[in-house]
């Protein structure tokens, strides 16, 4: 089912999100900046269903921030 939704699986990708540079110095809300950019670059060559893809991926990482899973900005 993730695979469909997501285009990729989403509890690995959430996992690698945890372990990242940018989530680890920025936060979640970056990730998610980063994501909906790609979206943009993707919508630019066509890609609808990579930008599906890529815009559920942002999705998925507000919600987790949402429900507390992940932090969305790291306090300085």
């Amino acid at each position: 089912m993730s695979v469909e939704m997501y285009g990729c699986d989403i509890d690995q990708y959430l996992a690698s999100i945890r372990r990242s540079a940018t989530y680890q110095l920025s936060g979640a809300n970056m990730i998610v900046a980063s994501l909906m950019s790609d979206a943009q670059e993707e919508l630019a060559m066509g890609r609808d269903e990579r930008v599906r893809q890529t815009l559920n991926c942002a999705k998925a990482v507000l919600f987790e921030i949402m429900d507390g899973n992940l932090v969305g900005n790291l306090a300085r």
